[in-house]
């Protein structure tokens, strides 16, 4: 299928559309599709889901600048509305069909626990090091990107970064930031 035919056929689709990117070889692909399946089966007669060969269509993922697979799009009427990369959690991937549907775009979940872990031992590992270092000279550079790293982990659970990020999401769209819940 060219560029071309894609996008008329997602425009002229009377449902809105998840395109799944994959590839046989591609073992989070394979990891994902019993989800992705069920998900099908679930939104069936809501949402069509399309199925991409990566290998067979690579003018399209250049086209839609995806660089990675497995790749899902949420298109509703025609325009992406979210897209997610990399496997993910049946409930992450039901929000992507849900965008699709709504025309609103997902609400984000943060890092997953997996990722969230990783994170926490990752940067714990860094003070660690920067400890045993006497955080002077490089060992302070990694206490702080062990920190960095650390915060990266539990960035959406801080009233704080909330805060802050409302705000200046406001400042940057030119609009009031909403009050701060208490």
């Amino acid at each position: 299928m060219a560029k071309d035919n894609f996008v008329e056929r997602l425009q002229q689709n009377p449902r809105p559309v998840v395109v799944d990117f994959w590839a046989p070889w591609c073992g989070p692909c394979r990891f994902i599709q019993p989800a992705i399946e069920k998900l099908s089966q679930q939104y069936s007669g809501q949402v069509d889901v399309w199925k991409i060969n990566a290998d067979e269509q690579p003018e399209i993922l250049r086209s839609l600048n995806i660089y990675g697979i497995p790749t899902l799009v949420a298109f509703h009427r025609g325009q992406e509305i979210s897209r997610r990369t990399g496997a993910a959690s049946a409930s992450v991937l039901s929000s992507l069909f849900e965008a699709a549907l709504s025309g609103a775009k997902p609400v984000s979940h943060g890092p997953a626990p997996v990722d969230r872990l990783l994170r926490l031992l990752g940067g714990t590992a860094l003070i660690v090091l920067a400890y045993t270092g006497g955080f002077v000279g490089l060992y302070l550079a990694l206490a702080a990107l062990g920190g960095l790293i650390l915060f990266s982990a539990v960035y959406d659970r801080c009233p704080i970064y909330k805060a802050l990020s409302a705000r200046l999401q406001a400042l940057f769209n030119k609009n009031p930031a909403p009050p701060a819940a208490s």
